[in-house]
């Protein structure tokens, strides 16, 4: 199997060949729901570097001219469980986008939720010897950066340079063209189960698409749903989806740290199905029309036709209070928002300037889930809505959609990556170096 390195980069380089092209797919393959959406490209892009390393560079105008959705099949827990059925539920959502579009893809980048993401800080520094930085000195510094040990059946999904320092110069988003002695950079780097990564590749391969890109569909949530402010001074997005929920936390337009609860707002129907005894359909329907999760005096007198058709006329017309609706779902949503916190609190979320959380995803639409989140998670929490993006139809402006949403603008300019710089192993033969480049040998 190739190296990692070697994937991520010949990724880059489809996505540059398809942005040439000026046609490219997003494909979020989710628990509850497939959505794809197609881009045309009209401006190329600009050069690199304009806003510094690491930065929402290169960035290309680009509006949706294709989008589709279908109910997802074969996923749990945000990653592919019946390879077939998922294949079948991707192919049907690329297609009917291709079909409103009026022009076939080739080409998809992906998102990837669940897959037990976990976390590093690395740290690196090389002397530059009062040269001036070059793009070579970054790839060093970034290889100087000790690598963790990931552990048995882990692959790197991120590597991003969030910050850099020149001798006493601090916070630089890109040091090339200034002299110094010591160059030294944070890494953010995200591992996932190799297991599920290469699940959901080798489904895409299926439909006969390739691969231009991956990404944690917690991170692309962020980027679409958080402002620019809340990324500058530090917040966290939740993204509550169907089979999980992401944690992402930005500071200073990077993303610093990110996880994920394997629960989402299926598990919330599923305790309905239990509770009132009806299948996952009709479940997910009561839900939808009558849900919440902060129960008022009124709750108890409103009552809920559960129908059915069993042909028990007794059994189809039952009906259910309100209130005991929400005493249903109201635990499973506090699970979640509790194990939420649990992972910002590990991240050490208390100790950032601001404490702006943002909840978005399908679940994060449960009337009442402001209140009882800002009780749960701390004062400054909001709804989040995805950016709005060129053409995409009204239908696909909602929470659901903010991975979707996020990955089109992580297409349009995605942050720069380890792989995206030379690293020139012969000029320097440094011990942490050839540790790096073992560690991608013997993880692919």
């Amino acid at each position: 199997m190739k190296q990692l390195y070697e994937t991520q980069r010949a990724m880059r380089n489809m996505r540059k060949a398809a942005l040439q092209r000026g046609l490219i797919a997003i494909l979020d393959v989710g628990t509850s729901k497939v959505a794809c959406l197609v881009l045309r490209f009209d401006g190329p892009e600009r050069s690199r570097g304009e806003d510094g390393v690491g930065s929402l560079a290169g960035q290309s105008s680009f509006r949706v001219i294709g989008a589709a959705t279908t109910r997802s099949r074969g996923v749990r827990f945000g990653e592919v469980d019946a390879m077939q059925e998922t294949e079948r539920a991707i192919r049907t959502a690329v297609q009917a986008a291709q079909k409103m579009a009026g022009v076939r893809v080739d080409h998809v980048i992906a998102c990837l939720s669940g897959a037990r993401p976990r976390s590093y800080g690395l740290a690196g520094d090389v002397n530059v010897s009062g040269e001036v930085v070059s793009g070579e000195d970054i790839g060093r510094v970034l290889a100087a950066c000790d690598m963790p040990d990931l552990g048995e059946g882990r692959e790197v999904l991120h590597a991003q340079p969030i910050n850099f320092n020149l001798d006493h110069r601090t916070g630089m988003s890109d040091p090339r063209g200034h002299a110094g002695n010591v160059l030294s950079t944070d890494m953010h780097l995200l591992s996932v189960d190799a297991v599920a990564m290469q699940n959901l590749f080798q489904c895409i391969r299926r439909c006969d698409l390739e691969l231009a890109g991956i990404a944690s569909s917690a991170y692309v949530s962020g980027i679409s749903s958080l402002v620019e402010d809340e990324q500058e001074l530090g917040a966290a997005c939740i993204d509550m989806g169907g089979g999980s929920t992401g944690v992402s936390i930005f500071m200073k337009k990077h993303m610093i740290y990110a996880d994920s609860v394997r629960m989402g707002g299926d598990h919330v129907t599923q305790d309905i199905s239990m509770g009132l005894q009806v299948p996952h359909a009709i479940a997910e329907r009561i839900k939808t029309f009558y849900g919440g999760v902060v129960a008022t005096g009124m709750d108890d007198r409103e009552q809920i036709e559960i129908g059915g058709d069993t042909g028990d006329w007794e059994r189809d017309r039952r009906t259910v209070s309100r209130a005991e609706l929400i005493g249903i779902m109201r635990p499973r949503v506090e699970e979640i928002l509790e194990e939420a916190r649990a992972r910002l609190d590990a991240a050490g979320f208390e100790y950032l300037p601001s404490q702006q959380i943002v909840l978005t995803g399908g679940a994060s639409q449960i009337p009442g889930l402001d209140g009882l989140a800002s009780r749960i998670l701390g004062q400054q929490v909001r709804l989040g809505r995805p950016l709005r993006v060129q053409g995409l139809p009204q239908a696909a402006t909602g929470p659901a959609f903010a991975a979707a949403v996020g990955l089109t603008l992580f297409a349009a300019h995605p942050q720069d990556e380890w792989w995206d710089f030379e690293v020139p192993t012969e000029s320097y033969p440094s011990r942490s170096l050839k540790r790096a480049v073992k560690w991608f040998k013997d993880n692919w």
